[in-house]
């Protein structure tokens, strides 16, 4: 082999040895995934002719095709098997417990005979007394167990004879839990033990596949009973079985479902016998609330997608399939409206009235007491009024935050500042938010305010009648003034100490009784008015000063209250 002609082919072809080799590579790394591409493609299940279904199988658009976990939803009655039946502590010895081969008991005699012995019931049911001979005890209820054998006693000793007979111990029963369960095995008990305390110790009911309702219990390939759960939940009843050893519970496979949600006390996968697979037994499992008034179902028929949007009323008519997915809903405008009434005045707080109230005749038929209540002042607060004041605040507080905290700085000592100053933004805005508007609307000297419609929500305020004046904010000391009407706004500011360092002077509001807001020391204080002196704002910057002043200005008028910058 001449192997200096392949070191000079090799030098002569070096970038097209590697360039081929690349192609090489890449197409290797194709015929890999190209072959895994292939292989997926053929995984399926084959039929018994060997055809390949995988492909051409349809997959079904249908809300049973949506996991349950998805939705949020569980199955109703899965909050059973937590561990609570599996952790009982049961002896067997209730009143209930029938009486089986292997149980122990003592009985004392006394009287004409006198005897105190234990005995076992044998194989056939029976304990052998001395002188009496067999008594069958098995079947006997325990709560019955003195009687019988009382009876049996006294057919022989007809007088002064006295008898007292106790279940000292039962025997144990070992069940199997099998069918769709998380665990199935064979679970140590005793007799006495719930169907419950069983599946529990099995870990409880596959939620994807096991059924609520068809739960049977086998003896010696017979079903002994039955039991539905939903029973259970809703009436409290379960069937009591005196299992024995060996004995085996089944829980069968899950039967069609609808899963609820919506307006409902019990949003949750319902399982339906073939009997009950419509809306009148779905309402009445999800326990409807009674606001709702529509239903939505949707679901596949014949494989093909299907929604409807029924009234309540229908929908109870309805048929349901399974895989169905429903949501009740409150869809019904109300035709009346509920309307409070706040401050000072007669008879009730609250009117139920028809949606076409206006505010003139409701305040026509609240009773006041004219001496007391300070009619000339009536005011409304609206809850949509307070939702458009609280956007609104929330929007300047928004732009306040995008202008100034996301600002560049072009030095460190502009830097500097805007630290401070972000922090001082920042804690405002804290506040801010957890401010709450009145939603206050003023109706007062208003001529056409009697004809406004009134609203679901709407509160009447009714203002006492008030000697005093409020002063507060920024002065030295904040308090409840006598009226004096020869006294203007300086006047009730000096009376409180002036102005603190923190007031800004120029910036006093003075809110009426009414609901009113007016600004400035031309204002006329009323019997009744809140002088509020809002702070200045620690900042030079002019642009900032204003754009805090500005919403400041907003709270104390929509929320009577003062936000401060420090």
């Amino acid at each position: 082999m001449n192997w200096s002609r392949i070191r000079n082919d090799a030098r002569f072809s070096g970038a097209a040895g590697r360039s081929a080799g690349l192609v090489l590579l890449l197409a290797f790394i194709l015929l890999i995934f190209s072959g895994t591409y292939i292989r997926a493609q053929n995984i399926g299940v084959a039929d018994p002719g060997g055809v390949n279904n995988a492909e051409t199988a349809p997959i079904p658009l249908s809300a049973a095709a949506v996991p349950e976990k998805a939705m949020g939803l569980q199955p109703f009655g899965a909050n059973l098997f937590t561990g609570g039946f599996s952790k009982e502590k049961e002896r067997g010895l209730n009143p209930n417990y029938l009486i089986s081969e292997g149980d122990t008991l003592t009985i004392h005699i006394w009287g004409t005979i006198t005897k105190s012995e234990n005995y076992t019931v044998d194989q056939q049911g029976n304990i052998f007394l001395p002188s009496v001979g067999p008594v069958h005890l098995a079947g006997v209820p325990n709560s019955e167990l003195n009687t019988v054998v009382e009876a049996a006693v006294k057919s022989v000793y007809a007088q002064n004879v006295h008898v007292y007979a106790n279940l000292n111990t039962t025997q144990p029963a070992a069940v199997y839990v099998t069918g769709f369960v998380n665990r199935p095995g064979r679970y140590p008990g005793v007799a006495s033990n719930s169907i419950l305390y069983f599946i529990d110790k099995a870990g409880g009911i596959s939620q994807d596949k096991g059924s609520y309702r068809e739960i049977h219990v086998m003896r010696t390939g017979k079903i002994i009973g039955k039991a539905d759960l939903y029973t259970f939940l809703i009436k409290g009843e379960i069937p009591m079985v005196q299992f024995r050893d060996d004995d085996t519970i089944v829980v069968g496979q899950r039967k069609g479902i609808v899963r609820v949600t919506g307006n409902v006390l019990n949003a949750h996968v319902f399982e339906f016998l073939d009997t009950e697979f419509n809306g009148k037994a779905l309402a009445a499992f999800a326990r409807v609330r009674p606001s709702v008034s529509h239903v939505q179902i949707t679901g596949n028929r014949n494989q093909v997608p299907v929604s409807s949007y029924v009234p309540l009323k229908e929908f109870l008519e309805m048929q349901l399939r399974d895989g169905d997915q429903v949501e009740f809903s409150a869809d019904e405008r109300q035709p009346l409206i509920q309307v409070k009434v706040e401050g000072h005045y007669i008879g009730p707080s609250q009117y139920v009235l028809p949606q076409d109230t206006t505010l003139g005749e409701i305040l026509d038929t609240i009773p006041v007491d004219p001496k007391l209540t300070d009619y000339t002042a009536v005011s409304l607060r609206r809850m949509s009024v307070a939702t458009r004041q609280k956007q609104s605040l929330e929007e300047g507080l928004h732009r306040l935050e995008n202008t100034y905290l996301l600002a560049s700085s072009a030095s460190n000592e502009e830097a500097s500042i805007r630290v401070k100053e972000a922090q001082m933004i920042a804690d405002f805005v804290k506040r801010a938010r957890a401010v709450q508007p009145k939603g206050r609307v003023v109706i007062a000297n208003q001529p056409l305010a009697r004809s406004m419609l009134l609203e679901d929500g709407d509160i009447i305020t009714l203002p006492m009648r008030s000697n005093a004046v409020l002063v507060s904010g920024e002065v030295l000391l904040s308090q409840a003034l006598f009226f004096d009407k020869s006294a203007d706004l300086e006047d009730y500011i000096e009376r409180t100490g002036g102005f603190t360092e923190q007031a800004d002077s120029s910036k006093v509001v003075v809110l009426h009784s009414s609901g009113e807001v007016e600004t400035g020391y031309g204002t006329k204080i009323r019997p009744g008015d809140e002088i509020l002196v809002l702070p200045k704002v620690p900042t030079k910057n002019v642009q900032l000063a204003s754009t805090l002043i500005d919403i400041i200005y907003k709270i104390a008028m929509s929320s009577y209250v003062i936000v401060r910058t420090y």
